[in-house]
């Protein structure tokens, strides 16, 4: 018979492996409660003051917080992520949050161009009236020109610049907004006047482009003449024409002169095509790098 067993045959139990065994169990337990109080939010200890209890509820808030998924953004009218936009008062999405599709970008400029390069305007020296511009103040005159400013001259000098002759009715209508030259009376906060008395002190007017005869009849407004070797037509039985000269500048063709007249424009009669006198450009409106240029 083995030291362990009783008589019957049966084993006895050890009490130092009871003693460890219990022990074990004990332990296990012990963990288990704490794991179980480390996880949860600390209850606040009845007996603390109204501080330390007021001070676990905030934590625990603030521990179920992290936990909880964040809150959705409510309605606005500017665009938040996960939020909704809201309405404008008609009933319409508000222009400045709908996104440009590249293809509007792209619609923004041409060529490359800005909006405001493609705007048509007038150029800093001329005053802008609506459809078109006139020049600020007339035109300058270089010394090696002066004497030459005819109506050809002016022509001429006005589509080199881009523009061309204004016509009477166009000075008279644009008096009111241009200091167009009269008389040596009229205000000189409106008009232009003659200020300088060194070279005398006269009334002045502007060349237009409207012209008229001082006669009747065709020759009045100038001639070709005949060339030398002109043939008339022998199927019809003409004559060989006479040799003329030719009269391209004649001094029955006038232009009619402009001035201001106070802001209301009026005639200042007529001077031949001939004669020099002051005058200034009109010019069709331009996109914004022909006005710099011009």
């Amino acid at each position: 018979m083995r030291p362990d067993q009783t008589p019957s045959g049966s084993r006895r139990s050890d009490p130092v492996a009871r003693l460890l065994g219990g022990s074990a169990l004990a332990v296990a337990i012990i963990g288990c409660v704490f794991a179980m109080t480390a996880s949860s939010p600390a209850a606040p200890d009845r007996d603390a003051g109204p501080t330390a209890v007021a001070a676990a509820r905030r934590t625990a808030k603030r521990r179920a917080s992290k936990r909880r998924a964040p809150a959705l953004p409510g309605a606005s009218t500017r665009p938040r992520p996960l939020g909704i936009l809201r309405l404008d008062r008609s009933k319409r999405f508000p222009a400045s949050v709908i996104p440009k599709i590249a293809s509007a970008r792209a619609a923004d400029r041409l060529g490359g161009a800005t909006r405001d390069a493609l705007t048509l305007g007038c150029a800093a020296t001329t005053v802008d009236l609506g459809t078109w511009c006139l020049d600020a103040s007339t035109q300058p005159i270089p010394p090696e020109d002066a004497g030459k400013d005819d109506f050809f001259y002016a022509t001429k000098t006005c589509i080199d610049a881009g523009g061309y002759l204004p016509s009477a009715a166009q000075l008279i209508g644009a008096a009111d907004r241009v200091k167009l030259a009269s008389t040596i009376d009229d205000d000189v906060v409106t008009a232009s006047v003659d200020e300088d008395r060194s070279d005398g002190y006269k009334d002045q007017r502007e060349m237009s482009s409207t012209l008229f005869t001082t006669i009747a009849g065709a020759s009045a407004a100038g001639s070709e003449g005949v060339s030398a070797g002109s043939k008339g037509n022998p199927l019809a039985g003409e004559p060989d024409p006479q040799v003329r000269p030719a009269d391209p500048r004649p001094a029955t063709v006038q232009y009619m002169t402009v001035y201001d007249n106070r802001n209301r424009g009026g005639f200042a009669g007529g001077k031949p095509i001939n004669t020099p006198e002051r005058f200034r450009c009109a010019y069709d409106k331009a996109q914004g790098a022909a006005r710099a240029e011009e």
